[in-house]
């Protein structure tokens, strides 16, 4: 691979976090760069960059320098977003840290990242996250533009008034820009590192699946702990000098007011949200959100039935994309071609192939394993010893079975450790899962498969109901008539929700924890 970009030709030419910056403020001074909605803070793009000038001096007269790690600790609230843009403004590596993960994984990865500088909110409880880290920590409170002193804060409240000129040092493509951690679920979160090559060809295809220009004003309610949001909401911002609006999670109940109020033009999806705008409307139809144009849906797949019919109750184009915290963007539906019940199209900058069982390209129409390479993976994962697991330059299996249909788009059919063996005859759960949804009673579903000793597997399957009013009668009456008898369910299950990861992911293998508990209990 030549160079960080390979031979990949780039739509923007790539340019460092502190010439973006500069650029955006000589361009649009006074122009909203950032929005945090649960305080009402903002900064516009010329003090955006003279805050990021002046924590990158900070960080420098700490002994910082190009490389250094220095851990976040924080909710999404806009400081966290003003450190980014100083530590990347300087050079080092920004590593903000998930807070879902649990104190004790907490201690161990923070022992492995070796940070130069802990940097935490004011209401972590610092000691319990990081154990016995040698590492500085300072804690930060609320930076306010007025210069108003939150009594908490030890950071903002001592920044030194910075020098660009004292600030020559630049973020090369090939550098280390962030290291951050996989969802993790009962096993230890895996630590990823990108640099700044992966990050900005990621962030082109998300300009290319979603279209944004610097008029756009979008938002983002995940974490920015995540991978997803990172190269969907933080590189287009940056690429563009487009408006973010940031919020410290999602509500059902100030969405669409956020959308009103700020005007906002594109936002973050995940399947559970959009489930939960779905079963639980509040009366909104595009008649009242008329700045919404796109929203996005990752991180686990979406029928084509729930598809159309968010579409159709608030007049919002939906975009399914796919990706991976190691590989990046995988595929994705762009706002000029998407095809419903897919992923899209493969990424501009990723390099997919649907493999069978032998490693050899796939033809359309048949399922095989999605693998991926290319310059915008990470570079590799961080181990216990401080060495580094190479992703890069490697081609990943994914786990994902996928087919690619004649015009290049892309079904994801399932995770091939979910799925279901009945008999010798491979069964894709999340084909069951479409068919349940079309029930009109029933919320949510998931197929699993549980040991059976003539077939090996049988199919049974979960349901969230809308209502009380939902029988397992039902369900199977309903499967009986769309599914042939090898893929209906033997056994319906009504619970009142799905075990799901912190992305939004139905964990399946907790499903099938669940059957085989129930299965002890009435034994």
């Amino acid at each position: 691979m030549a160079g960080p970009f390979g031979d990949h030709q780039l739509k923007i030419p790539y340019e460092p976090v502190a010439d973006l910056l500069a650029k955006y403020a000589k361009r649009d001074a006074g122009k909203t760069a950032i929005v945090d909605l649960e305080s009402g803070t903002s900064i516009a793009f010329g003090e955006l960059e003279r805050v990021a000038i002046d924590i990158a001096a900070y960080l420098k007269s700490k002994g910082l320098k190009k490389g250094s790690r220095v851990l976040v600790l924080s909710d999404e609230y806009i400081e966290k977003l003003l450190i980014w843009m100083g530590v990347w403004r300087l050079g080092a590596v920004m590593c903000p840290f998930n807070l879902e993960i649990n104190e004790k994984q907490m201690v161990n990865l923070t022992a492995a990242l070796k940070p130069e500088l802990i940097l935490y909110h004011k209401d972590i409880n610092v000691q319990a996250l990081v154990g016995d880290a040698p590492a500085p920590r300072v804690r930060f409170g609320a930076w306010s533009s007025g210069g108003t002193k939150d009594p908490q804060d030890e950071f903002f409240a001592n920044l030194p008034r910075g020098n660009a000129a004292s600030l020559p040092e630049r973020n090369n493509a090939e550098d280390m820009a962030c290291i951050f951690c996989t969802s993790g679920t009962t096993a230890r979160p895996k630590i990823v590192i990108y640099n700044h090559a992966a990050y900005w060809m990621n962030g082109l295809d998300t300009l290319e699946f979603l279209g944004l220009t610097e008029d756009d004003r979008t938002l983002e309610y995940r974490s920015f702990g995540w991978n997803s949001a990172q190269v969907l909401t933080l590189l287009p911002f940056l690429q563009k000098g487009l408006t973010v609006h940031m919020a410290k999670r999602f509500s059902h109940s100030r969405f669409f007011e956020w959308v009103q109020k700020y005007g906002i033009t594109f936002s973050a999806g995940v399947p559970t949200v959009l489930n939960m705008l779905l079963n639980k409307p509040l009366g909104y139809t595009a008649k009242d959100i008329p700045t919404l144009r796109l929203m996005s849906c990752s991180t686990a797949p979406l029928t084509a039935q729930q598809w159309l019919q968010f579409e159709e109750m608030y007049g919002v184009t939906l975009l399914q994309m796919y990706g991976m915290s190691e590989t990046g963007w995988v595929c994705g539906n762009r706002h000029y071609a998407k095809k419903m019940g897919t992923v899209g199209l493969p990424a501009l900058h990723q390099e997919l192939i649907i493999t069978d069982a032998n490693g050899k390209e796939c033809p359309p129409g048949v399922e095989g394993e999605i693998t991926v390479g290319g310059p915008q993976m990470a570079i590799g994962y961080l181990l216990d010893d401080g060495s580094i697991d190479p992703v890069l330059g490697k081609r990943i299996k994914t786990g994902d079975l996928g087919i690619k249909d004649t015009e290049g788009f892309v079904r994801v059919s399932g995770r091939s450790k979910d799925l279901i063996i009945r008999g010798g005859v491979n069964i894709a759960p999340l084909e069951i899962d479409e068919i349940l949804l079309k029930h009109s009673g029933v919320a949510e579903a998931a197929a699993v498969g549980v040991p059976d000793k003539i077939y090996g597997e049988e199919v049974i399957c979960y349901v969230v109901p809308k209502d009380a009013a939902l029988t397992e009668a039902a369900v199977l009456e309903h499967s009986r008539k769309f599914l042939p008898p090898a893929k209906t369910p033997k056994q319906v299950l009504i619970v009142p929700d799905l075990p799901k990861s912190d992305r939004g992911k139905v964990l399946r293998d907790k499903l099938r924890e669940d059957w085989v508990g129930r299965q002890k209990v009435s034994a």
